[in-house]
């Protein structure tokens, strides 16, 4: 498969991981748009929401929970925090396994800036 996040959690390629369990791997985006920019991924390799079914869902909610626990331990939880999902092209996506962004650290304005 040439899916980069499944790479990563792999260990093809190595990540700045900040988080990891069974379910889930959590590693510093690249390319950050604010002072704590990560990147939540599921394990398993789902491409975009529009293909998240039923059996997922406690998949799905695992990455919110990570959210918030990790905004706790970056220390901004209390302050607030900004996570994104995108989907499709449109939407903002390039690479199609589901992830969720956790921005914190900055004061955020939308439309998104």
């Amino acid at each position: 498969m040439d899916c980069l996040f499944c790479k990563m959690v792999n260990r093809e390629i190595e990540p700045d991981v900040v988080h990891e369990d069974e379910h889930v791997l959590a590693f510093r985006d690249i390319k950050p748009q604010a002072p704590t920019h990560v990147l939540i991924v599921p394990k398993k390799h789902i491409a975009t929401l529009n293909d998240i079914d039923a059996d997922d869902l406690a998949l799905v909610g695992r990455l919110q929970y990570t959210a918030a626990q990790l905004a706790r331990k970056f220390g901004f939880a209390d302050d607030g925090y900004r996570v994104v999902m995108n989907c499709n092209e449109q939407g903002g996506q390039t690479v199609y396994h589901i992830h969720m962004h956790l921005m914190g650290g900055r004061r955020f304005t939308w439309p998104a800036g």
